[in-house]
């Protein structure tokens, strides 16, 4: 048991290294080069470049030292571990990855693939529970003190700022195409965090629910839950159907229900990251 847990350990440490260096990648090939600021500390650093001519690894290990201090005071050691790790091992990457050439592209191309390489990187750290410190730690810090405020809302208005001072010392139009990359970057990492093994959800509520059920088993090899549901304003006791299945398998599923009845209410749902016999194990034994 202790093996397998070292080995899960290892491989997260692992992938927090290869997210990190895939992070410092689009900041020194893409965002650096372009200066485009798109908040964190790697946006400050890329500022503090240009003023100071201040390296992005030493604006990252500066920055982030006092903030584990009382990190550490405040949610204790084992909070901070991988919090530590991740933000050292950042002004690592920021290095090291420094010696490869930087692409002198247009603003677009530098906004959309940063983007990619930037979010790329966060989201596999965040699949490994770990973070890269900066502005996070930072909202997590000020969320201790003001309780009552969403701690999305402190992340906000921190990265609002550095984005601010990028926006006065660069110029609005890198300012704009920083909040392409902005956008680009929260969707590579909820896509990451959320998952890409995409399927459907399917409620089925019917007063032939028990033939409908027959018909899909038949035809849809898949599994199917019935629920307990009850109209409010009828006050009609009927069953509802739940099927998670391929997004091929919706059309097929549809039809047959729409053949038994033409009546029936269907609702669909995105679901991720489906785990289970027939999606991640087997159909059969």
């Amino acid at each position: 048991m202790r093996n397998i847990l070292r080995k899960k350990e290892v491989k997260n440490y692992l992938m927090i290294m290869l997210g990190i260096t895939i992070l410092a990648i689009g900041i020194n090939v893409y965002y650096s080069p372009q200066q485009l600021v798109t908040g964190g500390v790697s946006g400050l650093s890329i500022v503090l470049d240009y003023v100071f001519s201040i390296p992005l690894w030493l604006t990252n290990i500066i920055v982030n030292l006092p903030l584990f201090i009382i990190g550490i005071k405040i949610k204790g050691m084992e909070f901070a571990k991988k919090a530590i790790f991740g933000t050292l091992y950042v002004s690592v990457a920021l290095w090291y990855t420094s010696f490869i050439p930087p692409v002198h592209s247009d603003l677009l191309i530098a906004s959309v693939f940063g983007g990619l390489f930037v979010g790329t990187g966060v989201g596999l750290v965040l699949r490994s529970s770990a973070s890269t410190g900066g502005t996070d730690l930072l909202a997590i810090i000020l969320k201790h003190y003001l309780k009552k405020v969403p701690i999305n809302q402190i992340l906000l208005c921190i990265d609002g700022c550095i984005i601010v001072i990028g926006l006065f010392v660069f110029g609005v139009e890198k300012a704009m195409y920083a909040l392409i990359s902005i956008f680009i970057v929260s969707k590579v990492v909820n896509t990451l965090v959320e998952g890409v093994n995409y399927s459907k959800g399917v409620h089925i509520i019917s007063d032939k629910s028990q033939e409908i059920s027959e018909v899909l088993m038949t035809h849809i090899n898949r599994g199917i839950t019935s629920l307990n549901g009850k109209g409010v304003y009828t006050g009609r006791e009927r069953d509802i159907l739940f099927i998670v299945c391929s997004t091929e398998e919706l059309v097929e599923i549809q039809k047959l229900v729409r053949e038994v009845d033409d009546k029936a209410f269907i609702t669909v749902t995105d679901v991720r990251e489906v785990m289970g016999r027939g999606f991640t194990e087997p159909q059969h034994d």
